[in-house]
């Protein structure tokens, strides 16, 4: 995916419902928004276990269809795009055997417009972002026991030419395209992976863990493209 300086980048420009509307300004992308959020999580209570890592399942993108089907026939026009994106996406990277989808709406906030559809289909808002692009993510999850239901998924709701959604694409062609920093990202997931459950820390502090390196291959993609 290439732009000029100047020029909006489409992150769901793959797929037919896409359109300008889902694109970002190369500044945005360049530019992260990082906001600490004591009280983003709307279920505390799911259960905490240790982080499970596993290598990559050709079955992954299966399961992204069956997913991206089901939430696109839920929501029907209300649904502007929506795109695989994290490890899952990569072949051959190994990652937590969870789906990550990023779907696109007219207006995250009004949530009465996407909220009680995918509700119907096994989705529950787990975490609500209003500062960090108004994101929510959504959890394929049984609603009264909070037991995760597979295939295990997190969805991830953003509103239209969202940054976030541009640099999940971008990271995750980069990662189909590039080797070595495929191993590399890898190689750092597998460390933090296993600092983290020895540590008894949660998803979001293994996130904390990698952070430098991914910032680094974002910095590799953002000169590739001539945008740094």
């Amino acid at each position: 995916m290439s732009a000029n300086n100047d020029g909006p980048v489409d992150p769901l420009g793959s797929h037919p419902r896409s359109s300008n509307l889902l694109s970002a300004e190369v500044n945005e992308i360049v530019t992260f928004n990082d906001v600490d959020d004591p009280d983003l999580w709307i279920r505390p209570d799911l259960p905490h276990a240790p982080i499970e890592f596993v290598d990559h399942d050709p079955a992954w993108a299966e399961n992204y269809s069956q997913l991206s089907q089901q939430i696109l026939t839920r929501l029907g026009d209300k649904a502007l795009g929506i795109a695989h994106v994290g490890s899952t996406s990569v072949p051959g990277l190994a990652a937590k055997p969870i789906i990550d989808v990023a779907l696109v709406v007219a207006d995250p906030r009004v949530e009465p417009d996407f909220r009680p559809s995918l509700n119907q289909i096994g989705f529950e808002l787990v975490i609500r972002e209003p500062a960090w692009y108004q994101h929510r993510m959504f959890k394929h999850l049984d609603a009264h026991s909070g037991i995760l239901v597979a295939p295990m998924c997190n969805l991830h709701v953003f509103g239209p030419r969202c940054p976030e959604v541009a640099r999940m694409r971008l990271f995750r062609d980069w990662l189909i395209g590039s080797p070595d920093d495929r191993n590399r990202y890898q190689a750092v997931k597998l460390r933090s992976v296993a600092e983290a459950n020895s540590a008894g820390e949660t998803v979001m502090e293994y996130n904390a863990r990698k952070q430098c390196v991914i910032r680094e291959i974002y910095r590799s993609i953002f000169r590739a493209e001539g945008w740094i």
